[in-house]
């Protein structure tokens, strides 16, 4: 029902930028939360922020606060993240997903979550 593709990944300096984009096809409804994970290697799955797709509201992790902005573009069924400040520990694979059935929660915990894109590398060089 709903394919979630990301890209933007790649190598950056510590300190330096990159934009994340999640593209989702099939169908997104406005009642959907769509959050961003990551996951090094022997680490599990982590929260780093969602957003509301209806209201635009978002949370983040308390790692990512300051750093990182979370938004959607509707007509382009695409959610984006950007990141600034970025550190070496910041590397890792990063996913998309997508809740269909949102309630006020924040909703921070991958089994939330039925969606998933194929994940991004982000690597972060010191």
């Amino acid at each position: 029902q709903v394919q979630l593709v990301e890209s933007g990944g790649g190598l950056v300096q510590a300190g330096g930028s990159l934009r994340l984009s999640c593209a989702a096809s099939g169908r997104t409804f406005s009642s959907y939360t769509m959050g961003w994970f990551r996951q090094a290697p022997g680490k599990e799955r982590e929260f780093v922020a969602t957003i509301k797709w209806g209201d635009g509201s978002t949370h983040y992790a308390d790692s990512m606060k300051g750093r990182a902005t979370i938004s959607r573009d509707n007509a382009k069924n695409t959610v984006y993240l950007q990141m600034n400040s970025l550190k070496p520990e910041d590397t890792a694979v990063y996913y998309c997903a997508a809740r269909s059935f949102s309630g006020s929660y924040y909703y921070t915990r991958p089994r939330d979550y039925a969606y998933w894109g194929q994940g991004t590398q982000v690597t972060v060089s010191s």
